[in-house]
């Protein structure tokens, strides 16, 4: 007998003691309403039925999409299925957390083209178990030292940079932050590292669910007339091979990515930089009118950085300095440090509230002041303290939405794919890479299968504005690693990808571990909410927003709660799927035991492993 069907036939009392509090509706009582479909038509990619919820778990988070992966020896977590197993066979191989976490990036780059590649940029978080520190390396690339801001403004639509073409390309760090990381933490030899990626690139590997959506969507934009890319013939033979546009369960191959990468595997980040393919990079940019050249390749080099960080209540967070939006998620937590959200309740009015106008305080300050600091003098210590952060809290009403809304006054003398690994020793990284938005530009080079990135859209026009467009200057960054620290121990390598919504989706997985007590798989599951809008737009809002902005709430928050927010005076957005897709490894250490705890969730195609 089926489990739903015996459950139906026992008595109340019965059912209750098996975990259950109400009864279990037959199936002849749960038949759907008349206006939903029955059934998912073929060809359709969503099947949307909000009546149906998950299945029953006997332990765990009710909403809990799986249980967390548990081993001793390893673990890793990405956003596809093969570059976490890769991840797991190069520690077995005997590779570091840093050997794994590169060789799954090349892999993304190829699996992931929606998410990743070298044409993007690169930062990361290694707890180093011998200094028992948290180590922080970027890699973010500048403007072209060729493009003026001049030249800049008169590619500008209304106002403000475009979304797609040459002016938005930066220099590509990701390769250098690979090579940096491998440096200090590899194991393994560099070619090595590029073995299955190589292979994948040539035999070709099936395109998941989510990630063939997002190819044929950013696709139909760069191809459309009016996109402003200069050349698309090259993105279409490398991803619309035959003019056929890739599609879920298509065998996808990359074979010149596979050149490039068998490139570099033999020249290290020399090829790439200064070498055959920054040749190849400089001479279609000159065909296509674009200004990326081989002097911004040459002098591009990944950095160690000092880690910006905060105590939340009894866990310290880290966050990414630089040019990067990784401090929006300490003040988010200063600020909510100053209410006790436990008592608010999980998924409660009052609790989404608060979180809300926290990250609308922040991203008052994030529009105000954050940019290259080599270009401006940013308030960091005052923009991260707990006195700062007490004033903005004090600003919050319960009973009303904060209007206006502004950028605190800094005082006078002051001053965003993502993957996971770990390995036997105590290594751990927290590891983020990205093209910006969607696939990037829509510009790849001759025979080099990788697509640019647009992160140069996020450059300011405005004139005193910390991030205005400058030649040799790297733009704000969204992409932000997370790293947590309880004990003096490492505890969370995590992060949470999607452009603004990294440092509000880092921020409600700390408070779900912490004032919700939720494991590391349920905290990802858990449905979030994601603001859009400020008062100062960096690029990614959509117009028209205001400094109120728009709530979006996804399916799984509660009826009541959307009802009193809504009731407060949040106006609300449709769940348009942009909520972030997360990965974790968390350390337990017992004793002489240390087990890690790996996750990942619905929201990606992705997987996480230990073992």
């Amino acid at each position: 007998m089926r489990r739903r069907t015996f459950l139906a036939t026992l008595p109340l009392a019965a059912a209750g003691a098996s975990g259950f509090s109400q009864p279990v509706a037959t199936f002849e009582q749960s038949t759907a309403p008349h206006d939903l479909p029955p059934f998912q038509a073929a060809g359709e990619d969503r099947y949307l039925r909000p009546d149906v919820h998950a299945g029953d778990r006997p332990a765990g988070a009710s909403f809990s999409s799986r249980s967390p992966a548990l081993g001793c020896s390893g673990a890793a977590g990405s956003a596809h299925p093969i570059a976490t197993q890769v991840a797991i066979e190069m520690l077995k191989r005997g590779g570091s957390a840093v050997d794994a976490a590169v060789a799954a990036n090349a892999c993304l780059g190829f699996l992931e083209p929606t998410s990743s590649g070298l044409g993007g940029d690169c930062y990361a978080f290694v707890w180093d178990p011998k200094q028992a520190k948290v180590m922080g390396m970027a890699s973010s690339g500048r403007s072209p030292k060729a493009l003026s801001l001049a030249t800049a403004r008169s590619r500008a639509v209304n106002g403000v940079l475009p979304k797609l073409g040459a002016v938005t390309v930066s220099t590509p760090g990701a390769l250098d932050g690979w090579w940096t990381l491998h440096q200090r933490y590899g194991r393994l030899k560099w070619a090595e590292l590029f073995e299955p990626a190589i292979q994948y690139c040539e035999t070709g590997a099936p395109v998941p669910q989510i990630i063939g959506w997002y190819i044929k969507r950013n696709m139909a934009i760069f191809i459309k007339p009016g996109s402003g890319v200069e050349e698309t013939a090259n993105a279409m033979h490398t991803y619309a091979p035959g003019g056929k546009m890739v599609n879920e369960y298509d065998v996808f191959r990359n074979p010149d990515l596979g050149r490039t990468y068998r490139m570099i595997a033999e020249g290290g980040r020399d090829a790439f930089y200064d070498g055959p393919i920054a040749k190849t990079i400089d001479a279609y940019f000159k065909r296509i009118g674009g200004w990326l050249s081989t002097e911004d390749l040459r002098e591009h080099h990944a950095e160690w950085v000092e880690p910006l960080v905060t105590r939340y209540r009894d866990t310290d967070v880290y966050g990414m300095g630089a040019n990067t939006q990784g401090l929006a998620t300490l003040q988010m937590l200063n600020i909510l440090e100053q209410f006790d959200l436990r008592a608010k309740g999980f998924q409660s009015a009052a609790s989404i509230h608060l979180q809300a106008e926290a990250k609308r305080l922040a991203y008052e300050d994030r529009a105000r002041y954050y940019a290259d600091p080599k270009f401006s003098k940013i308030p960091i210590e005052w923009l991260n303290s707990k006195e700062y952060a007490r004033q903005r809290a004090k600003l919050i009403s319960m009973n009303k939405i904060l209007t206006p809304i502004y950028p605190g006054q800094a005082p006078s003398h002051g001053d965003t794919t993502y993957f996971t690994t770990a390995d036997k020793d105590g290594l751990m990284v927290s590891q983020i890479q990205s093209n910006f938005r969607g696939m990037g530009s829509g510009l790849v080079a001759d025979g080099l299968g990788f697509m640019f990135q647009d992160r140069g859209e996020l450059f300011s026009l405005q004139d005193g504005h910390p991030n205005i467009y400058a030649p040799g200057k790297r733009p704000f960054q969204t992409i932000i690693p997370g790293f947590a620290v309880k004990n003096g121990a490492p505890w969370l390598a995590f992060g949470v990808m999607g452009g603004d919504m990294q440092p509000q989706g880092q921020t409600q997985i700390i408070l779900n571990r912490v004032d919700y007590g939720l494991d590391v798989q349920a905290a990802g599951d858990s449905p979030r909410w994601h603001h859009e809008g400020s008062s100062q737009t960096m690029g990614e809002d959509l117009p028209g927003l205001g400094p109120t902005g728009i709530l979006r709430l996804e399916a799984g928050v509660p009826v009541e709660t959307r009802k009193a927010l809504i009731a407060l005076g949040w106006p609300m957005g449709a769940s348009d799927g942009g909520f972030g897709r997360y990965e974790c490894i968390e350390n337990r250490k017992e004793g002489s035991d240390r087990v890690y705890a790996a996750a990942s969730e619905m929201r990606a195609d992705g997987v996480a492993l230990a073992y």
